[in-house]
């Protein structure tokens, strides 16, 4: 039904995006709210279309806004109702004779963008969700049904981004074509806490089978996941793929030869009852072990592609209206318009000094490489496309990041996602060396060693007799104080952290830290390079660990506290399921490495006090090099071990001081709501939702969660540790009248 996401975009642990697409949000702030904008009317405009070939007449329908391709077609109720109105004039023409095809296409770069998500984060009643599902199904039906009422069949003449319920105008109708440089082409709904509402839940699973429907309704969101033109012309969500240039008249051409029967479509038969049902109860089962509950939308689109088999035209698209009037009063739904929208705002970051103050930059040094110094180096040589020269102590080190920047290109051209070209041209701008003198010349340098602060700070003494004094200094440090970094330095005012989030090419987040010295001009080329680079940058004071690793890494320190206390580890380790984080805490401590997590812990308990606990156990685990998590299947989370129980306590579980899973819950949102509170008075962000933004972007934190504020604010968190809200109400919940009134 609804959403808008563009080319390819990027949340922890999925795949990059370049771009967001987002209708303008409505004017809230974290200081209050103003009312949504009235809707930006998508018109229909229709015209008659003589096909070449002499067959006839075809109604071409086209999807506009009247306004340029940066404001993307969406469609609220005035919009429907007018594409309603203009589908029941052809109607009567149709079945008139007048016309022997009707076909839907968009104004350039854009089919729809789907519904217009700030109108539906307005409504403020269940009548008015279930009315705005029924409007779609209402419009979209005639299209659906207009061969078997008239003989007159439909086309989707999909010329751009298809998304939400503008992939479903496509859906709706009989045969579908798509150009060669459409951006994108998807249902992300259940990814902002909705459900494909306008016709995909039923018409995808009887269109592609039922397992591919799992990919498009539920995987493909998970991972923000749009398909490419070429990809839905393979899955089978269109028929056929025409070269953009000439896309409009290919497509009519390829319509009149499919009404004279010289192309024919096949379509597949329904899978088997027996597959239908086998594959909702592995899916459910799957989700069960990722979602474990935490968010309705997921189980609502699999009730109705199970339903999808048997059920009526009808019947599936009444349960769609239902489930969508649910959903559009949750709080998920409005966290996740909130999430979305800060994700789209982030692309103008609050802060940023004047762009122009940025210093040109066109050769980059960076001292170290090792894995992360040598995945910031190829992606400075891909995104920025000038020389990299990276520098470590001895040849074998430097070759081995040579050999990773040499093996990644390698992958990317052998899958096609690079060209050859664009591959050795990177590999060719990326040189190695052990010489500090081999930084003359770049106009950036960034650190990316061991963390060690001592380290640091000799690395930066020891390149200000080599570069230049307007060289900029980066540093990649996840938790050291850059202030203390430069204070030794003669141009201290060079200096910014710049903390880049493993694995570099596809988490989008970048902190810029603007340390107490750091002047305009280099803070600005920071942020020039991370709008270059593709990256979303937060600013961020100079305080221990910055954001996204203060606040993981206290959630890690109280699981971990629990343990040592009493609790098994397997109790603590789903203690914060009902979160729905990307994966559980010794997950995650696998995945940063439980030394990286050890030595963050101890740096913060020694900088920011007692609240990040003391744990004997963990510093066995990493002494021993003991692994903390089970093998899962692929695509699952990785459970913790239960035997590495003996090295925390006394060895077992259970105790006077031991908690249950809603004790360990309560004890990490307590502490996270207290951190947040300390944060914001200490100005390390400008708002809390520049909090839940690097969360967001840098942790995985859900959409459906908004972050991290919106959920401590609606289970009561923030009130009961603080006193107050770290939001208003209605900015990322629905209003506590409108809940109790559709309670």
């Amino acid at each position: 039904m609804s959403e808008t996401t563009s080319e390819t975009t990027s949340r922890p642990g999925t795949t990059t995006a370049d771009q967001t697409i987002t209708p303008e949000p409505s004017a809230q702030r974290d200081g209050g709210s103003a009312p949504a904008r009235g809707e930006r009317v998508t018109h229909s405009l229709v015209r008659d279309v003589a096909l070449p070939g002499g067959t006839g007449t075809l109604a071409l329908v086209t999807l506009d806004n009247g306004l340029d391709h940066t404001k993307p077609t969406t469609l609220g109720p005035e919009g429907l109702a007018e594409l309603r109105s203009a589908l029941e004039r052809i109607e009567r023409r149709a079945a008139d004779g007048e016309i022997v095809a009707v076909a839907v296409t968009g104004k350039p770069y854009f089919l729809a963008a789907g519904a217009d998500l700030t109108q539906a984060a307005a409504i403020q009643g269940r009548e008015d969700a279930l009315g705005l599902g029924r409007a779609g199904h209402a419009a979209y039906a005639i299209l659906g049904g207009l061969r078997e009422r008239t003989g007159v069949p439909t086309f989707a003449f999909v010329n751009g981004v298809a998304l939400g319920g503008g992939l479903e105008i496509a859906l709706n109708c009989d045969y579908r074509t798509v150009a060669s440089d459409a951006g994108a082409l998807a249902l992300p709904e259940v990814g902002l806490g909705l459900v494909p509402g306008w016709g995909g839940a039923y018409l995808v699973p009887r269109l592609l089978g039922v397992e591919k429907a799992m990919d498009v309704i539920l995987a493909r969101p998970a991972a923000n996941k749009p398909f490419k033109a070429k990809e839905a012309v393979e899955i089978g969500l269109v028929d056929a793929l025409f070269d953009a240039p000439d896309f409009l008249e290919s497509s009519i051409r390829w319509a009149e030869a499919v009404l004279r029967g010289d192309v024919v479509v096949e379509r597949r038969e329904l899978d088997p009852q027996p597959v239908w049902d086998a594959v909702v109860a592995g899916t459910r089962q799957r989700l069960d072990a990722v979602v474990a509950g935490s968010r309705p939308a997921p189980y609502r689109a699999l009730d109705l592609v199970a339903a999808a088999r048997t059920a009526t035209k009808e019947e599936a698209f009444a349960a769609e209206d239902e489930a969508l009037a649910d959903l559009i009063m949750s709080d998920e739904m409005r966290a996740s318009v909130y999430a979305f929208q800060l994700v789209s705002k982030g692309k103008r970051p609050q802060g940023a000094p004047d762009a122009k103050l940025a210093r040109p930059v066109t050769r980059v040094g960076i001292v170290g490489a090792g894995l992360m110094a040598a995945q910031i180096a190829l992606l400075f040589a891909q995104r920025l496309q000038v020389p990299v020269v990276m520098r470590d102590l001895d040849a074998d080190r430097v070759e081995k990041g040579l050999a990773y920047v040499r093996s990644t290109v390698e992958k990317l051209v052998g899958s096609g996602r690079m060209s050859r070209d664009a591959g050795a041209r990177i590999v060719a701008n990326v040189h190695g060396t052990t010489e500090l003198g081999d930084f003359a010349g770049c106009d950036v340098v960034i650190e990316a060693v061991t963390e060690i602060l001592g380290l640091k700070k000799t690395v930066f003494a020891e390149l200000e007799g080599v570069v230049g004094d307007e060289t900029v200094f980066l540093t990649n440090t996840s938790a050291l104080s850059v202030t203390e970094m430069a204070a030794d330095l003669r141009h201290p005012e060079r200096v910014v952290g710049m903390h880049f989030f493993n694995p570099v090419a596809q988490m989008p987040l970048v902190e810029i830290i603007q340390a107490a010295k750091t002047d305009d001009a280099a803070l600005a080329t920071a942020f020039a390079m991370t709008k270059k680079l593709r990256k979303t940058a937060v600013l961020v004071a100079d305080r221990p660990g910055f954001v996204v690793n203060r606040l993981l890494i206290l959630l890690m320190g109280k699981i971990v506290e629990a343990v040592e206390n009493g609790t098994s580890v397997e109790v603590a380790d789903r203690a914060v399921a009902p979160l729905g984080l990307p994966m559980p805490p010794f997950a995650l401590f696998d995945l940063v490495g439980p030394a990286v997590g050890l030595h963050v812990l101890t740096s913060l308990r020694e900088d920011l006090g007692d609240r990040f606990p003391v744990s004997p156990g963990l510093q066995r685990i990493v002494d021993e090099k003991i692994p903390v998590v089970l093998d899962a299947p692929r695509g699952l989370p990785k459970p913790v071990d239960p035997a590495i129980q003996a090295v925390f306590g006394d060895g077992t579980a259970g105790g006077e001081d031991a908690l249950d899973e809603a004790g360990v819950l309560d004890s990490v949102l307590t502490a996270l709501t207290q951190e947040i509170g300390l944060m914001l008075d200490e100005g390390v962000v400008s708002s809390p939702s520049q909090v839940d933004l690097c969360m967001i972007l840098g942790a995985g934190w859900g959409f459906h969660l908004g972050g991290i504020t919106p959920y401590l604010d609606r289970t009561g968190y923030s009130e009961k540790v603080l006193g107050r809200r770290f939001l208003p109400d209605g900015v990322a919940n629905v209003p506590a009248a409108a809940a109790v009134q559709h309670a």
